[in-house]
């Protein structure tokens, strides 16, 4: 199985919280052998990490702890790049789904994970809008 993750969905693979155990039945259930991520999401992963931290949600040694294992698995995932035809594909989203409630970050999440909709065998996105928005895409998600 092919997945791609969005940051949200991806801080679930470091840190237990909820809807954590959704995404561990995935791994459990299914033989996953591709994880593509939006690039954005390396600068993202780093902000809900410190936002964690600032928040006391996280101590400082689990923060880093967290933030060096990403850098470790960074290997493991497949990027997609972000670059104009990303850019400018985010934008035609936000002008579709805008008024909806498609946030810029989501956005570009989107469209990466619409470009390569057709390798993919689901989305997944701790974020319940931005699921409706894969679904209405045509992106399988949990």
């Amino acid at each position: 199985m092919k997945i791609f993750l969005d940051t949200s969905s991806l801080i679930k693979l470091y840190h237990n919280e909820e809807g954590t155990d959704k995404l561990d039945k995935i791994f459990v259930d299914n033989v996953v052998t591709e994880i593509f991520i939006s690039e954005i999401a390396k600068t993202e992963f780093f902000s809900a990490i410190y936002k964690k931290l600032r928040t006391k949600e996280l101590l400082l040694q689990r923060a880093i702890d967290i933030l060096e294992a990403f850098a470790f698995d960074e290997g493991k995932y497949t990027f997609i790049l972000i670059n104009s035809d990303i850019i400018n594909a985010s934008q035609k989203l936000i002008e579709k789904y805008g008024v909806g409630g498609l946030r810029a970050l989501d956005s570009i999440q989107l469209a990466s994970a619409c470009t390569i909709g057709n390798s993919i065998d689901m989305a997944i996105s701790g974020d319940k809008l931005l699921n409706s928005f894969f679904l209405t895409e045509g992106i399988r998600t949990l």
